[in-house]
């Protein structure tokens, strides 16, 4: 099939290259991925992936761990799943 439409679209310049390394990391293109994501709401027709407005606590955690608040940390993947673990 040929491949003759064309999407604009603006997004955050952030979000953009923080998607761009993981697409780069899987070795799709960002016109790929949105091909990919375009494909699976037309087989599931929907948006295949749930969506939903979270509850007080879960936003205000959301918010904190963006702003670094209240974070656990460790010191690698060992420890955290030692930890989970335990």
């Amino acid at each position: 099939m040929a491949k003759t439409a064309t999407i604009q679209t603006r997004v955050d310049p952030e979000i953009k290259r923080n998607a761009q390394k993981i697409l780069s990391i899987l070795n799709i293109s960002m016109s790929e991925a949105i091909s990919l994501y375009l494909t699976q709401i037309t087989l599931n027709k929907g948006i295949p992936f749930e969506i939903k407005i979270p509850n007080k606590l879960t936003a205000k955690t959301l918010k904190d761990s963006e702003n670094g608040k209240e974070l656990h940390r460790v010191a690698g993947v060992d420890e955290l799943f030692q930890e989970l673990n335990s």
